[in-house]
């Protein structure tokens, strides 16, 4: 394949975009104690908040793929109207909403929307990324991660409400619209893909590799969001049972940072070792995080900061490599199709893992709740386990 010439900023830039765009996807979780002190919610509206993005992302996602949209009008601009509604439905929640219904609702229409930011930048990255491909979606992964991080970064700011947390982060994903509608074009090697064909799923079911890894993928979705949940309630018990004042809004925001870091390590990682070994590893050191978190209750903060920031690092350093993993092993006549339905049912199981932890707080000590999340890595690994012994994957660079 000839090398595409292009300009130096086009990856910076959608990069930059998808950062600023998906910023509010774990707005609500970012806000949810505040909202709780002034609408007096109990500690269930985690479920709601987090899954109300969570089920809009799945339904954007499927609709999307079914219109097939990203082929009818240009990934920049899809990208560029996404970001913009998603962003004024922030800034709506900003300045009108008064009860928690409203906010479900406008969060839920926000997580539609970022159907149309983070899989389109990945399209619109394909565009001009044919070579190399994996390196420019690792830092695209990295990017959501920084962005799912900074609400919490924002509300750990002094002084700084939640409306004015809901306000920063929908003029984010407008910014980021802008950017990618002024200074990415379309990209040479932009190609044309299919409506979603349902027959997918039956080939997910019968393509061993592919179930494989679809298995894995399911385990690593079972613990990241929930995970990212659990962080801001276990340091916030942390704290109560230490008597400490560790600012826990902050500290969530470095924990999930650290996460872009892994994204783009792995993908390092990938070159030499697949994606195979990497997600495999980094199941496993998750998963024993998992295990070891009720001790890390009774550690002091020399230990636990160390903790959450491996945890963090590994939990969604395989994302990635399961997309890899996915497209590699699926059958070519049903790619599109097959990869869209295996990113709902990732987003599916993210949503009943947080709906079990927002169950079970209260009646389980927060110290115990991440082995809820156990069951994911074991599965993963296990799957992945399969998978090895159906075909050697590797990773594409």
């Amino acid at each position: 394949m000839t090398e595409i010439t292009r300009p130096r900023h086009i990856l910076p830039i959608i990069i930059l975009a998808q950062f600023l765009g998906t910023s509010t996807w774990f707005a609500g979780n970012a806000i949810l104690p505040e909202l709780q002190s002034e609408w007096l919610l109990s500690d269930y509206a985690l479920a709601p908040l987090t899954n109300s993005v969570q089920w809009g992302f799945i339904s954007g996602a499927l609709l999307f793929g079914f219109l097939a949209l990203s082929d009818r009008i240009s990934p920049r601009v899809l990208f560029f109207l996404c970001a913009t509604l998603c962003g004024a439905s922030s800034l709506i929640i900003s300045n009108s909403a008064q009860t928690l219904d409203q906010v479900l609702w406008l969060r839920f229409f926000s997580g539609m929307m970022l159907a149309g930011i983070y899989p389109v930048g990945m399209k619109i990255a394909t565009g001009w990324y044919p070579q190399g491909l994996g390196r420019a979606l690792g830092y695209l992964i990295g990017a959501l991660v920084l962005g799912t991080a900074t609400p919490h970064l924002l509300s750990s700011l002094p002084n700084t409400s939640w409306r004015e947390v809901m306000a920063l982060v929908g003029v984010a994903a407008v910014t980021g619209g802008a950017l990618i509608l002024c200074f990415v074009p379309d990209g040479p090697n932009l190609t044309q893909g299919a409506p979603i064909n349902l027959r997918a799923l039956a080939e997910i079911v019968r393509c061993k590799p592919l179930r494989a890894a679809v298995g894995g993928y399911l385990g690593h979705s079972w613990e990241l969001y929930a995970m990212w949940a659990l962080a801001p309630i276990w340091l916030l018990a942390w704290n109560q049972s230490h008597e400490q004042s560790l600012n826990s809004a902050f500290w969530t925001s470095m924990i999930i940072a650290t996460g872009a870091f892994g994204c783009v390590v792995a993908g390092i990682w990938s070159r030499t070792y697949g994606s195979l070994a990497i997600a495999k590893n980094m199941l496993i050191v998750s998963g024993i995080c998992c295990l070891v978190s009720p001790l890390m209750m009774l550690a002091p903060i020399w230990l636990v900061l160390p903790f959450w920031f491996i945890w963090g690092f590994s939990v969604v350093a395989d994302s990635a490599q399961f997309s890899a993993l996915s497209a590699q092993t699926a059958p070519s006549s049903v790619l599109g199709s097959a990869l869209t339905l295996i990113n709902a049912l990732g987003y599916v199981t993210t949503a009943l893992a947080v709906e079990l932890i927002a169950v079970l707080i209260g009646t389980v000590p927060v110290g115990w709740l991440a082995w809820c999340l156990l069951p994911g890595p074991i599965l993963g690994i296990w799957s992945l386990r399969s998978l090895k012994q159906s075909t050697e994957v590797t990773a594409s660079a």
